[in-house]
């Protein structure tokens, strides 16, 4: 958990420092902050395939990943590739993203996009909304229940769908709760960063049907996919695998295309 603790200490410090550069009032007058969002939930409970592109430059297990790219080829291949979202990394210092890339994505493609983001303040939901998002990722690992109940209930007034992702049992008990859309199971053991599908198959019958379930991390190839769906994975977040070639959209439009052969 070294990592995640200090990216959280990280991130309280930076977001200390925004909100008093850029107050909330500020942010609810974005020009963003009225549009009607797309319901992610609703894109994965009915396709065939689930996936759920990301944008991300780097992470701190496998360093660089594609710096060359510009976010608007991205997000327009994505959405030429029929993926059912796009996932934007937006923390700074340890993926190399920023809100730019929301903002950046939101004026490419008219997809559900995933804010992903450490977030521990509702400040950042606010900030979600305002730069174009459609959905928020909460991390169980890094709050509380009385935090995911707060920032869930936050994010559904704003009409933003939440992905509440897991590591395991403990989690995934305390977190259950009718504010959240979607629960997404990370295969990936944050204190060894070993990558195991079984982590999403073992929590599968724990998550109630009322969520869509998503799978996270490591799913690299159609084999993951159709193991996974069985289990009732409508989800599948799929990250450095389209990002690490010259172009993820048309890699996306294979990768979907050999799906649904």
């Amino acid at each position: 958990m070294d990592i995640l603790n200090n990216i959280v200490i990280d991130k309280r410090q930076e977001v200390k420092i925004k909100k008093s550069l850029i107050p909330v009032k500020q942010l609810e007058q974005s020009v963003l902050f009225e549009r009607a969002t797309i319901s992610l939930a609703k894109n994965l409970s009915k396709s065939t395939t689930g996936i759920i592109a990301e944008h991300k430059r780097r992470s701190p297990s496998k360093e660089v990943i594609n710096h060359k790219l510009n976010v608007y080829d991205v997000a327009s291949g994505y959405e030429k590739a029929d993926v059912c979202g796009m996932s934007v990394l937006t923390d700074g210092k340890y993926f190399g993203g920023s809100l730019d890339d929301l903002l950046i994505a939101r004026a490419s493609c008219n997809i559900p996009l995933l804010r992903k983001e450490f977030i521990i303040d509702s400040y950042q939901i606010i900030e979600a909304k305002a730069h174009g998002a459609d959905a928020i990722l909460l991390i169980a690992a890094i709050l509380t229940k009385d935090q995911i109940k707060q920032y869930s209930e936050l994010a559904k007034s704003l009409n933003l769908d939440v992905l509440l992702e897991v590591h395991n049992e403990e989690e995934l008990h305390k977190s259950i709760m009718p504010s959240l859309d979607m629960i997404g199971v990370n295969n990936r053991n944050l204190k060894t960063f070993e990558v195991s599908l079984e982590t999403s198959k073992s929590l599968s019958s724990l998550i109630p049907n009322d969520f869509v379930k998503v799978s996270e991390s490591g799913i690299s190839s159609i084999d993951a996919i159709k193991t996974l769906q069985p289990f009732g994975y409508k989800g599948f977040l799929i990250g450095e695998n389209f990002m690490k070639t010259d172009n993820p959209g048309a890699n996306a439009k294979q990768f979907i295309e050999s799906l649904n052969l």
